[in-house]
C-alpha cells in the first residue's frame, strides 16, 4: 500500500482521462501496457471515446536478479522491437547469449497473452491515427520506450504517451521518442510506481481480456 495521490489504477486513468479530454482530438486509439496500464488505458480510453487496446510488452530481467530491467521487448502483430539499458548490461557484463535467451523467452510470454487478450482479432490499425500510449507508471522508462519504437514503424500519425505518475529521468527518455509526455505526478524523490498508488494490487490476464471485451 502507498501514499500517493491515487486510489487505484481506475482513479489514476480517470485523473489522467480528464486532463487529456479537450487536448485529444480527431481519430483516437488509446493503447494500455498490459496488464496494470491497461486497467488505466480503460479509463483515458472512456473519457476520450476512443478504441481501447493494448500493446504488447515485456521487461527483460536481469539473470539472476529478474526484478531489475536490463531491457524491454514489444511487439504489435508482426512488428517487434527491443529495447536495452547499456548501463545495467555493462554492469552486470551480460552477455549477447544470455540477454537473447531472456528476450527469446519474454517474446514467447507475450505472444501467449497477446492471444489470450485478443483471440483472433487483428492488432489495432494506427496508421495516421493518434495514439494515446498509457502505462501505469514510469521507472525506468524500457517497457514505454520499446512500445514506442513497434509503433514507429506503424507510422502514426501522433502519439502521446500517458501515465499517471513517472520518474522524471525517464520522462525525459520518452520525451525524445513520443510527440507529446503527459505525466500528471512526477516526485524528484520518485522511488517506486506502486508509490503513487493506495492500493496497487497485480492484475490478472482475465481483467484484461474483459476490459477489452467491454470497449469493443
Amino acid at each position: 500500500m502507498g501514499a500517493g495521490p491515487f486510489a487505484d489504477r481506475r482513479d489514476a486513468g480517470r485523473a489522467l482521462g480528464a486532463r487529456l479530454a479537450g487536448t485529444v482530438h480527431g481519430d483516437v486509439v488509446v493503447l494500455g501496457l498490459p496488464r496494470g496500464g491497461a486497467v488505466v488505458a480503460a479509463e483515458v480510453a472512456a473519457a476520450l471515446g476512443a478504441e481501447l487496446d493494448v500493446v504488447g510488452v515485456r521487461k527483460l530481467g536481469l539473470p539472476g536478479q529478474p526484478e531489475l530491467a536490463m531491457g524491454a521487448v514489444a511487439a504489435l502483430g508482426d512488428a517487434v522491437a527491443t529495447v536495452r539499458i547499456d548501463r545495467v548490461l555493462g554492469a552486470a557484463a551480460v552477455d549477447e547469449a544470455s540477454f537473447a535467451a531472456v528476450r527469446e523467452r519474454e517474446l514467447a510470454e507475450l505472444r501467449r497473452r497477446e492471444a489470450a487478450y485478443r483471440g483472433d482479432r487483428p492488432p489495432p490499425a494506427v496508421t495516421g491515427r493518434t495514439v494515446v500510449l498509457v502505462d501505469d507508471g514510469l521507472a525506468t522508462g524500457a517497457t514505454v520506450r520499446a512500445a514506442l519504437r513497434v509503433l514507429a514503424g506503424q507510422r502514426p500519425g501522433r502519439v502521446v504517451v500517458a501515465v499517471p505518475v513517472g520518474a522524471p529521468a525517464a520522462l525525459r527518455e520518452v520525451g525524445e521518442l513520443a510527440d507529446e509526455v503527459v505525466c500528471l505526478f512526477a516526485p524528484p524523490s520518485f522511488r517506486a510506481v506502486g508509490g503513487a498508488y493506495r492500493e496497487f494490487g497485480q492484475t490478472s490476464d482475465d481483467e484484461v481480456r474483459e476490459l477489452l471485451r467491454r470497449r469493443t
